[in-house]
């Protein structure tokens, strides 16, 4: 138990679960322009030691990596940390693969440049932790860069409408706290400066329902959300999921080009 009585070791267990089924990779393969863009923003340098938490299968593991750094690449999935691996070997990258907890990270006081996560330590259910763990590992005068999903953005909007189905635990702050400018603010305190950009990835598909199936299939927390109702409960889902994109669907040609909103964050130690 911690803070307040939640039992975040048991949060973190369900959630674990739910990020190994099905395969991210597909999802996040999509993913690639987030992670060369705050790399950028964050003006990474060649021969920087850059740890990259909650990586997935290594979007920003590896655009550090093509910018010359030292990678650390970490995550609680193996699987993904093994789709990492591929990846790198592919490209010809030597980069560290290690199994770790976004808010237990194994590293010392100050160990690296530059940290980073991508839509990933967000949705770390102890989130002041993590933070605080981001923090620890990078040096004084160092950066910690993020991508997070805002509250009012596709992502969060498609969080909510599963929330609808199966509520989030109580008391529990949800993860879109990290894509608000407050949010950060507060998670960030000690932080000598914080860079803020909002921005827009574009979810492109040959149709809203090409989209939802394969987010079904392959996102893992729809994928458990879909599992765990009945065949009402998911057809009520399915059909708010579809309205959602639906509404926020900018392509006028029968394919889908949603803009799903996100913070760029640069957060100086």
């Amino acid at each position: 138990m911690a803070d307040g009585g939640m039992d975040f070791d048991a949060i973190k267990v369900k959630q674990q679960a739910a990020w190994a089924t099905g395969d991210f990779a597909v999802i996040g393969s999509a993913l690639l322009l987030a992670s060369e863009l705050v790399c950028e923003a964050m003006d990474v340098r060649s021969g920087w030691r850059v740890l990259d938490v909650a990586a997935g299968h290594g979007n920003s593991s590896l655009a550090a990596a093509r910018r010359g750094c030292r990678v650390v690449s970490t995550d609680y999935v193996p699987a993904l940390l093994e789709r990492g691996k591929m990846r790198a070997a592919a490209e010809g990258f030597r980069i560290e693969f290690l199994e770790a907890d976004a808010e237990n990270l194994p590293f010392g006081n100050g160990e690296f440049d530059a940290v980073i996560s991508t839509v990933g330590v967000m949705f770390a259910p102890n989130q002041q932790r993590a933070a605080n763990e981001l923090m620890r590992v990078c040096k004084a005068g160092g950066k910690i860069g993020l991508v997070n999903w805002t509250p009012a953005g596709f992502v969060g909007q498609i969080f909510k409408t599963i929330g609808k189905y199966i509520p989030p635990a109580p008391g529990l702050k949800p993860p879109f706290v990290w894509g608000t400018e407050d949010g950060l603010k507060e998670l960030f305190a000690g932080a000598a400066k914080l860079e803020i950009v909002k921005r827009v990835y574009t979810f492109r598909a040959l149709s809203t329902e090409d989209w939802l199936e394969t987010f079904k299939t392959y996102y893992g927390p729809m994928n458990k959300t879909f599992a765990a109702l009945d065949a009402g409960g998911q057809a009520g889902l399915r059909a708010d999921l579809l309205e959602l994109a639906g509404g926020l669907n900018r392509a006028e040609d029968g394919t889908m080009a949603l803009p799903g909103e996100y913070l760029e964050v640069v957060v100086m130690k």
